[in-house]
């Protein structure tokens, strides 16, 4: 049984830690109007520096603008004192995190954003702070206490910055309009990113070839196409391989126990299954599909099949 005093402590850091974060949201004020213009006004990179616990909330504000429609990296700012400062061209946007606002190692970089007339926007408790004295635009952080029983690791403070710098990424994500869809680009390999895919660049990613048979084939020749093709369904199509039909398991079985083995396939198939327009989101197959509950379908261009859409597969890849 766990002691109840690390479940008092741990209560208590979440406590102050919120407390904290309900003071930050009471001192936001038209800064953050500024922040956007400015942001919003630069053709080039945001970059985001800061030390410590504070340059890892920055990796993080980087890696999030990035992903939701505002071109940003990170820089260190020792890295930026050797050399990388090459990369803070004007035109850019520097956001620098400190919570004292007396981190050593911004100087050189601050220094040389005012030599090159390259915005800053700080983030730090301190107006008058080395980095508020070196901001066009500072957004004030809540001067409080941090969860550490010192008073000394960063935990208040950074919680604050996080939140801060996820508030500054949505503002900008609806000032820019930034939908699920440019979301998705930007995550291709993510779930949302497949989701976002169309049919066709599904299909086109497949490496297996999709079985179809001719609707004149013997039966025994569509029972090896489905198992050879293990979809659990073949294509039928005509002499100019239209999509014409589709036989499953299921057909065959019912053929089977109707003793109708004797035809060919166009006697069996289903006629105009339902099917995939290579233009369609695979979100909404996934959920077509499951909706009429159908186990598979086929993406057809010009009425000719192209591909197949098959449940499991989208189960196993990740897709639901």
């Amino acid at each position: 049984m766990p002691n109840v005093s690390d479940i008092q402590i741990a209560r208590n850091v979440i406590r102050i830690e919120r407390e904290a974060l309900e003071r930050l949201e009471s001192s936001i004020d038209s800064s953050i109007e500024k922040v956007v213009e400015l942001i919003l006004d630069t053709d080039r990179h945001v970059i985001v520096a800061g030390v410590g616990k504070s340059g890892h909330i920055g990796q993080k504000i980087a890696a999030s603008l990035a992903s939701t429609g505002t071109p940003s990296f990170f820089l260190h700012p020792t890295e930026a004192s050797h050399g990388d400062l090459g990369m803070v061209v004007p035109g850019s946007v520097v956001i620098a995190i400190s919570y004292s606002g007396e981190s050593r190692e911004l100087v050189d970089l601050l220094r040389y954003c005012r030599g090159n007339n390259v915005p800053v926007i700080g983030i730090t408790r301190a107006s008058d702070s080395t980095l508020g004295r070196h901001s066009d635009v500072s957004l004030l952080l809540p001067n409080v206490n941090e969860a550490c029983p010192n008073g000394l690791a960063p935990t208040s403070s950074t919680t604050m910055s996080l939140a801060l710098g996820d508030a500054l990424t949505v503002v900008l994500m609806e000032r820019r309009g930034f939908s699920r869809e440019d979301f998705g680009f930007r995550h291709p390999g993510g779930k949302l990113g497949r989701t976002l895919q169309t049919a066709a660049d599904y299909v086109a990613d497949q490496h297996d070839k999709f079985p179809s048979v001719l609707s004149s084939i013997g039966l025994e020749d569509v029972i090896s196409a489905i198992s050879e093709g293990r979809k659990g369904c073949v294509a039928v199509v005509d002499g100019e391989g239209k999509l014409v039909g589709m036989v499953t398991d299921g057909d065959v079985r019912r053929a089977m126990l109707n003793k109708n083995l004797s035809g060919d396939a166009a006697s069996i198939m289903t006629p105009s299954p339902r099917t995939v327009e290579p233009d369609e989101r695979m979100s909404a197959v996934i959920k077509r599909l499951t909706e009429h509950r159908i186990s598979n379908a086929f993406v057809v261009e010009d009425g000719r099949p192209i591909g197949i859409v098959d449940m499991k597969d989208l189960l196993a890849e990740g897709y639901i």
